[in-house]
């Protein structure tokens, strides 16, 4: 009877546990469909090498027009409306919010658009190409072109014209160009300080520090007090420390690429030091048994013996780092700011994908449909760096 009790019991526990798991399980696929279901429609190299402001651009033609006119390139869309005449390809698209607009799709390269007087600036020429819009358009005829009457329409009025007064494009903007490069600028910067202290560190404290050594045992204590502190505070020591100190040794006046990397050495720094010093630990004694006894030194034997078969463990410190400084935010809030910038410079301020997510995120208007394009970004980036250590680890073991 109470076998039977048991088993129903474990039966219980383990429906309980499928129960739980399940729940668990399918709030994160819901997180994941949510994103992709919001974000993927806009993810396109568009987004990835396009500036985020746009540009607009006003110009006009008087010249005289080619007579032979310009072939239709049999590689466009049937949904690409062109003009023989001025060799422009038009097509109808919706932006994020849903609003039609007139997108260019093609130029000619001998068209005499692709060189046109800028209206604002005197010498100055104008160049229409493909992926900007088409806005207002009054032509030495006096016809006008609306967005709102469609490209067919448009092309219609480029055909009966032979000369434009006024012509506004404007580049499509919305692009995380900017942002990427910030990331990739402080995943480079924030490795080359962390790495090198946190695996000496690491180094020290199992291969160099004595067995018993309080002053060891309170670092260590330390780190694992450092991995529990909310990033927040860490961004009001970049605030309060790295920002003045860069501005002291650098160009900058404010936040700056300098300090925000220096608060994320901060932040990952017990991540290195604790997966390095693990990866240590699991290097047989062995190794530096027989290495001593050929002869070399404790240095010899740390660095080209031990470090170099902990190198897959570093790997794993690495990665966990890189997907770290691509998640935060609310450190480099303070450190560095929120002010989306389409050039990067090292001394001024800008935002990384994670701070751009917020930026978008924290007006009146929230953009999800950006926010979650930029996630899944991040989610490849990380997926794709997770293979690529695994497979460096796996082939450095196997060396």
């Amino acid at each position: 009877m109470n076998h039977a009790k048991r088993h129903r019991k474990d039966f219980m526990i383990r429906i309980g546990i499928g129960i739980v798991s399940s729940i668990g399980l399918f709030v994160l696929i819901a997180i994941f469909a949510f994103v992709f279901q919001k974000g993927s429609s806009l993810l396109s190299w568009q987004l990835l090498t396009g500036d985020y402001y746009s540009t607009t651009y006003d110009s006009y033609y008087d010249g005289t027009l080619p007579s032979a006119g310009f072939e239709r390139p049999s590689s466009l869309d049937d949904s690409v409306y062109y003009s023989s005449v001025w060799g422009i390809g038009l097509q109808d698209d919706l932006d994020a919010e849903g609003k039609p607009y007139i997108l260019i799709v093609y130029v000619d390269p001998n068209s005499p658009l692709t060189s046109l007087p800028d209206k604002n600036t005197e010498g100055e020429t104008v160049q229409i190409a493909s992926g900007q819009t088409l806005g207002k358009v009054i032509f030495s005829n006096r016809t006008i072109v609306l967005t709102s009457n469609g490209a067919q329409s448009a092309i219609q009025l480029f055909d009966g014209a032979d000369g434009i007064l006024d012509l506004l494009t404007t580049t499509r903007g919305k692009g995380i160009r900017g942002s990427i490069i910030t990331t990739l600028y402080l995943i480079g910067l924030t490795l080359v300080i962390a790495l090198p202290i946190g695996v000496f560190s690491a180094v020290y404290l199992h291969e160099y520090a004595p067995k018993n050594s309080k002053l060891a045992e309170a670092l260590r204590r330390l780190v694992e007090m450092l991995t529990g502190v909310p990033s927040i505070i860490f961004g009001l020591l970049g605030a309060a420390v790295f920002i003045p100190f860069t501005s002291t040794i650098t160009a900058a006046d404010g936040g700056n690429l300098f300090s925000g990397a220096l608060t994320l050495a901060v932040i990952v720094l017990p991540v290195i030091i604790s997966s390095t010093e693990e990866s240590l630990k699991v290097i047989p004694d062995e190794y530096r048994q027989a290495s001593l006894a050929l002869g070399a030194t404790k240095t010899q034997t740390t660095f080209r013996v031990v470090l170099k078969a902990a190198i897959p463990g570093i790997l794993s410190a690495v990665l966990l780092s890189v997907g770290r400084i691509i998640g935060e935010s609310a450190a480099l809030i303070y450190a560095v700011g929120t002010a989306i910038k389409d050039h990067i410079i090292l001394t001024e301020r800008s935002t990384s994908l994670a701070v751009h997510i917020w930026s978008i995120m924290a007006g009146e208007t929230p953009n999800f449909e950006l926010a979650s394009a930029i996630s899944i970004i991040i989610l490849i980036v990380v997926f794709v760096l997770n293979l690529i250590v695994k497979l460096v680890a796996r082939r450095l073991s196997r060396a």
